[in-house]
């Protein structure tokens, strides 16, 4: 039986701890499910901390301990919105420690975004915080081999912080997301984080009624790599919508289609989440573009 993303996470985790002796930190680890089934159930093993329920001082322990670099350590940030200040030592310190100092801090941050319900404060994907920050690296995987990629790329380097921005909604996820592309695209999609996943259901929904289009994934964000075809595919048809799980305005997709436009001549949309705080509700929530949304945004380049 083919593992989960879930499943995939809590196995190579395991494996660092049991062949690398890693430690992996951060808070109610143990609790409401193993952070969603990612971390292995060792109860009371010395290398899973729990830390305390500070709100700044767990990335500073996190950073000390990857000063070591002997033995990888895993910072876990349960909630994206939590990276306004669990990212303090991470960007001023972990970031700079090789650059500056020659002295390597290779921790891995697991930055997990939750899709609705969760409030204003931990709510949310918050990528560009990193992202602007020189020294990190950065991935949005939503599968286990671009999850996997994201790993073993921070052991080849290991100078640097890695950061891993996941989403819970793509723990259960069994498979890959595959680009799809042709000849007879007429609007190019690249598509980020959980927004990926609406986007392969709008994919299939604009093909059902005659609208082909191109899709990427995008998940190789610092060092960037555009994913094969995509410029190609964009000089084709002159119209990319640029579709992201983070903030449209000031975040990472306006940047993204800021660089696509020095390399393509062509029309650059942007979606994103509204520029508002998400609330507890339904109707009061902010989350990434639905398929019909993208949808909607696909028909009006057209027009």
């Amino acid at each position: 039986m083919e593992l989960d993303l879930a499943s995939e996470i809590r196995r190579r985790t395991e494996e660092l701890i049991n062949e690398r002796d890693a430690v992996v930190m951060g808070q109610c680890l143990s609790a409401v499910g193993w952070v969603g089934g990612t971390v292995p159930e060792l109860v009371n093993h010395p290398n899973i901390i729990e830390l305390s329920m500070a709100d700044i001082a767990g990335g500073g322990f996190a950073v000390g301990a990857a000063l070591d670099d002997e033995r990888p350590v895993i910072y876990i940030v349960r909630y994206q919105g939590f990276l306004w200040y669990n990212a303090i030592s991470i960007v001023n310190y972990a970031a700079k420690s090789f650059e500056l100092f020659g002295v390597p801090c290779p921790l891995i941050i697991r930055a997990i975004a939750m899709e609705g319900a969760i409030g204003p404060v931990a709510g949310n994907y918050h990528l560009s915080l990193l992202l602007r920050m020189p020294g990190v690296n950065v991935f949005a995987p939503m599968t286990k081999n671009e999850w996997n990629f994201a790993l073993d790329f921070h052991f080849r380097d290991y100078k640097r912080p890695t950061v891993l921005g996941e989403h819970r909604l793509a723990f259960p996820f069994v498979g890959e997301l595959e680009n799809s592309y042709g000849k007879r695209g007429r609007v190019t999609i690249l598509a980020i984080g959980s927004a990926r996943l609406s986007a392969a259901k709008s994919f299939l929904m604009l093909k059902k009624e005659g609208v082909e289009v191109d899709l990427f994934h995008l998940f190789k964000l610092q060092p960037l790599v555009w994913p094969e075809g995509l410029l190609e595919s964009i000089s084709r048809t002159e119209k990319c919508l640029i579709v992201d799980s983070d903030y449209a305005d000031w975040g990472p997709s306006e940047n993204l289609g800021f660089k696509l436009s020095q390399v393509a001549n062509c029309r650059i949309h942007v979606l994103g989440l509204q520029r508002k705080s998400a609330g507890f509700s339904a109707i009061t929530d902010n989350v990434a573009p639905s398929p019909q949304q993208i949808v909607d945004a696909v028909k009006q380049s057209l027009t």
